[in-house]
């Protein structure tokens, strides 16, 4: 069995490579090559915790099958006892036979693979000439949304906002330059500014209210939204969504998961048959943008084919690289 820690799997997972995974991942589940259960949640009271069970299938006619359980747990507490908010881990197991083939560190893989996510959809939605991108919340699946939006646009300018100025002047120092980055990152006084010559929005925070308004959306802008989760988050303004055209990574865990479009539903009149999967657009089976003026909505609650898909992935780079620890088990 083989153990990947965080630094080697980051190392194992290129960003351009985990785009093009995220795409394979999203036509095998548009496709009917996925089998994909619902995540189980496990609220953990005494700790304000939760554990989320997340196993996946996936069949590939033209390659290897993939087969994995990721196990992400949330616990608002860790920050105080100098640990992650996110711990995670992915198991991956022999799809033939069941057998256990390797542990990887699940946060890195998690953050990598939701940026990639995000690159996949502005690589097919947003407008090629995009240039400058806001980015809400500079954790670390803000520093992998803007890592992946540069790898498939070339941005020029980036707007950062987030209520920790110090932690914002954190992230610029550590992504600033970094190639694709550009040097030109800002720390925006309010999202208003940040949104007025934005072509790109990236949204990965846990808010509970829209981080910017609606109004401020310039049109053509193409939006990722990957931070909530939850039927009470709701960090994108669901009005918003009337004016858009709504692309989604899997029907049934948006209308579980994901705040601003079930909001929408319910207080705007938004119709489910208005979300596209971007897996369609991958196979062909759909279109995305239509025009330059069109305002592309692209929201994730994560789905576990990602994982798998990227587990896939960093186990064939790791094989390259000679990277992890082999144990017997």
């Amino acid at each position: 069995m083989k153990i990947l820690n965080a630094t080697e799997t980051r190392q194992a997972l290129p960003m351009r490579e985990t785009i093009e995974a995220m795409k394979a991942a999203y036509a095998a589940l548009s496709g009917g090559n996925a089998e994909l259960p619902l995540r189980t949640v496990l609220p953990i009271a005494p700790e304000e915790a939760t554990s989320l069970f997340m196993p996946a299938y996936v069949h590939n006619p033209d390659a290897d099958d993939a087969l994995t359980i990721k196990i992400v747990s949330l616990f608002p507490k860790n920050p105080a006892r100098g640990l992650d908010f996110i711990q995670a881990a992915v198991l991956v197991l022999d799809p033939r036979s069941g057998r256990s083939l390797a542990l990887l560190e699940g946060s890195t893989l998690t953050a990598i693979r939701t940026g990639a996510a995000s690159g996949a959809a502005t690589d097919l939605l947003a407008r090629p000439e995009s240039r400058v991108v806001a980015i809400f919340g500079v954790g670390a699946q803000g520093r992998t949304q803007l890592e992946a939006v540069c790898n498939v646009r070339e941005i020029k300018t980036v707007w950062i906002v987030d209520t920790d100025t110090a932690r914002a002047q954190n992230f610029i120092d550590e992504m600033s330059g970094r190639a694709p980055i550009p040097a030109d990152i800002r720390i925006a006084p309010d999202p208003k500014t940040a949104l007025a010559n934005a072509d790109i929005i990236c949204t990965a925070t846990t808010s509970v209210k829209p981080v910017y308004d609606a109004a401020d959306v310039r049109p053509g802008t193409h939006i990722n939204g990957v931070g909530s989760y939850t039927l009470e988050m709701i960090e994108n303004p669901p009005e918003m969504l009337l004016n858009a055209s709504i692309f989604i990574d899997e029907k049934n865990a948006i209308l579980a998961e994901a705040g601003e479009i079930v909001r929408a539903m319910r207080e705007y009149g938004l119709v489910d048959d208005a979300m596209t999967e971007l897996g369609n657009i991958v196979l062909g089976k759909a279109s995305g943008r239509q025009s330059k003026e069109e305002i592309t909505f692209f929201k994730s609650v994560g789905v576990a084919v990602q994982d798998a898909m990227a587990a896939q992935l960093a186990l064939q780079n790791a094989e390259k690289l000679s990277l992890g620890t082999d144990v017997e088990f």
